[in-house]
């Protein structure tokens, strides 16, 4: 008799194809782990380590002279990149100020990288909540990891219990998109990564959210020190161990 064949488990399905998508853009060669540096730069061009040819900002913009295989000068805007061999090198802008990151495949920070590991899935870490807008015109100030502060609009709060405490999550993105928080809990430092990343889904008219905690990710920092990441706000710091989401890169 033929045992009969139980039909595919659809969440498990999409959580495996999530992750692999989710290593494949850390672990490519010039994927999130292979960030060697951050140059920032001024207006006088001058050598970077590990860039080829001479760099400076321009307008805003990043401009390099003398690339091996480029005759002429090569003018990147913030989120263009030109690849020099196996390197690949790629504008940023913070509050106006441009920068070159210089991705390198052989980085030990890629090439030590064995995989990303995780808390088992839990449904009971889906918590419901409520959304709370910002008052018109408040703005929030966001920290960096190097000590950068930016001034943004404020979005809102999302009210929630979590291990028994009640908790007002700071959140941040678009109300037609999607929601993020950052957050860091007593598995920070300590089972997991310093801080994680938590996207959030867009609120019901009436507030009524989801949080899944099982959707934390760790941040660029976990794969590279050349990371400019934003810093949990102190509410945002949860005393309860979230064993939810990724928790820490996994190295050789």
């Amino acid at each position: 008799m033929t045992s009969p064949v139980s039909a595919p488990d659809t969440a498990a399905v999409q959580a495996g194809a999530a992750a692999d998508q989710r290593w494949a853009a850390v672990s490519a060669p010039h994927g999130t782990a292979a960030l060697r540096h951050t140059h920032w730069l001024d207006a006088e061009p001058r050598a970077y380590e590990g860039a080829p040819g001479l760099w400076h900002g321009e307008d805003g913009r990043v401009v390099g002279t003398g690339l091996p295989g480029e005759p002429t000068d090569v003018t990147l805007s913030a989120g263009e990149h030109v690849d020099v061999g196996p390197l690949r090198l790629k504008a940023i802008n913070r509050g106006g100020a441009p920068a070159l990151r210089v991705f390198d495949p052989e980085t030990p920070g890629r090439t030590s990288l064995r995989g990303i590991l995780s808390f088992p899935h839990d449904e009971a870490w889906a918590i419901p909540g409520v959304f709370h807008p910002a008052a018109e015109g408040q703005s929030i100030v966001i920290e960096s990891v190097d000590g950068y502060e930016r001034v943004e609009p404020a979005v809102g709060t999302i009210a929630l219990e979590v291990g028994g405490e009640p908790v007002e999550l700071t959140v941040w993105g678009d109300l037609d998109d999607e929601l993020e928080a950052v957050i860091a809990d007593g598995t920070s430092n300590v089972d997991a990564y310093r801080f994680r990343f938590l996207p959030i889904e867009v609120p019901a008219a009436d507030g009524s959210v989801t949080v899944d905690f099982n959707r934390a990710y760790l941040p660029p920092c976990a794969f590279s020190d050349h990371y400019v990441c934003p810093l949990p706000p102190l509410n945002n710091r949860l005393a309860v161990r979230v064993e939810a989401g990724e928790r820490i890169a996994d190295r050789a």
